[in-house]
């Protein structure tokens, strides 16, 4: 939350009870843990070369398989002894043979091939349904990963194969990644969930709590960090277009607080016209890439107003109404109709909608604590936000909530602050800010608030944004 525009005042009214009826009504998408399909991936092996990317390969292939929501991972401890890396590695069960009358007291020959008959791993104690294999190896100066999917409640290798494929990438690090994240895409696809590789999560870092903040990307799962911004000055509360070719920004580089627009790939600065102002700041774009909407103390002394304009800053108009502090708008991103945004007008700060005339104001978020950084889910239906309810002030959870019928969840729990959730572009994960490690990293975690994952390791970093 940006302590910097918001009035410190008194709480007003005492904290309610959760209402049971809203808590029982709210339906997410996520189904619990127990109710997946499991699945068995034990560890690949590399030939030659490949062998020293396989650490970072199968920790890959595991997280991406895990976090998707759609299957359960077993423990390694819990697979048969002998990993098969190729289908040909299986063996066929002999046919069952007739007791011998004569033998009937001997014991019975054995019923498992210890992880050498695709029936092993349906059977205790790995009870998996799916089994996920294969192997690398660096050929002609590419890393290549031979992957193969099994059902293995079916009789023999043949029905049982589901998915083998092969994929390529360059021989470090970086290609082992991406061959992983590859073959996980493809098997979460089978299963109807959407794999994130791909997308990427747009933070503020600082080394230090003295150093400047400047705007970083990262992959879902933390790899390839990569600085955006270089102004050796505060910038801050990073957006991304729908289609991820450009970002915008908020930074104090000419000593006043301006936005800036700039392209992706070719990383340059896109020239957003500031309207005169103290303060020009956090920034969000329509739906269509074409405009942002933002919060600016144009024209007033006081902070602030919620502004839309063109990307290049012309046709700057206000949408709220002066004499209130209003912060943080997020424009619908299926119907760019309505706008989420925080506004202390009745007191704390609290979640309010509005259309893009500013009229049908409504407040979302029912008056107690305190409750900011709103983020549409990508149905236009629910936000996820950051509230104090039922806690002490400024100690946030994250919360989503169906604008329409104002039920909610509670994702965290009691576990330091976490702020600025933002959903995934498959609308089951999020991002957010959370401070229980000790101090502020971002995290990920299933919209059920299941799989919480810290994602960053170095400096202090906060106010994700994930998109394209």
């Amino acid at each position: 939350m940006k302590k910097t525009l918001w009035l410190i005042v008194p709480s007003i009214g005492a904290l309610l009870a959760l209402a049971a009826q809203q808590n029982k009504d709210f339906t997410t998408t996520i189904s619990k843990q127990g109710g997946l399909p499991k699945i068995a991936i034990p560890d690949f092996r590399g030939a030659g070369d490949a062998q020293k990317f396989m650490a970072v390969f199968n920790q890959t292939l595991a997280a991406d398989v895990e976090s998707s929501g759609q299957l359960k991972l077993i423990s390694k401890s819990m697979m048969p002894s002998f990993t098969p890396q190729q289908p040909s590695d299986f063996v066929t069960p002999p046919p069952a043979q007739p007791v011998n009358p004569r033998r009937r007291n001997e014991p019975p020959p054995p019923t498992s091939g210890g992880g050498h008959w695709i029936s092993d791993w349906a059977g205790p104690p790995s009870n998996t349904n799916y089994l996920a294999l294969g192997y690398t190896a660096v050929q002609n100066n590419v890393f290549v990963l031979r992957g193969w999917l099994f059902d293995v409640s079916k009789p023999d290798v043949t029905s049982a194969q589901m998915l083998g494929k092969t994929y390529l990438g360059s021989v470090d690090e970086a290609g082992a990644r991406k061959a992983a994240h590859e073959f996980a895409a493809d098997i979460v696809a089978l299963f109807g969930g959407k794999s994130m590789f791909g997308t990427h999560i747009y933070y503020v870092h600082r080394d230090t709590a003295q150093s400047p903040r400047e705007i970083w990307r990262m992959d879902p799962d933390g790899g390839n960090a990569t600085q955006l911004t270089r102004f050796g000055i505060t910038s801050h509360e990073p957006a991304v277009s729908a289609d991820g070719t450009k970002f915008a920004f908020s930074s104090n580089r000419a000593y006043k607080w301006d936005i800036f627009v700039f392209s992706v790939d070719p990383r340059r600065d896109l020239r957003f016209y500031n309207p005169n102002a103290r303060m020009n700041t956090q920034p969000s774009f329509t739906p269509d890439g074409k405009q942002i909407v933002f919060s600016s103390t144009a024209g007033t002394d006081k902070c602030c107003r919620i502004f839309i304009a063109n990307l290049d800053g012309s046709g700057v108009r206000p949408i709220s109404s002066p004499g209130f502090l209003d912060a943080e708008p997020k424009m619908n991103p299926k119907t760019g109709a309505d706008i989420v945004f925080s506004s202390g007008r009745s007191g704390p700060e609290q979640i309010y909608k509005m259309n893009m005339d500013g009229g049908d104001l409504e407040r979302l978020t029912d008056g107690t604590g305190e409750a900011s950084n709103a983020s549409w889910h990508p149905n236009g239906q629910q936000i996820a936000f950051a509230w104090t309810r039922g806690f002490s002030a400024g100690k946030f959870n994250i919360f989503i909530m169906d604008v329409t019928t104002r039920s909610y969840n509670q994702l965290t729990h009691d576990e330091g602050k976490n702020e600025n959730p933002s959903w995934a572009p498959d609308g089951i994960h999020l991002a957010f800010m959370s401070n229980r490690s000790g101090n502020e990293q971002i995290w990920t975690m299933l919209a059920n608030g299941d799989q919480p994952q810290r994602i960053t390791k170095q400096g202090l970093n906060s106010t994700p944004v994930w998109g394209m």
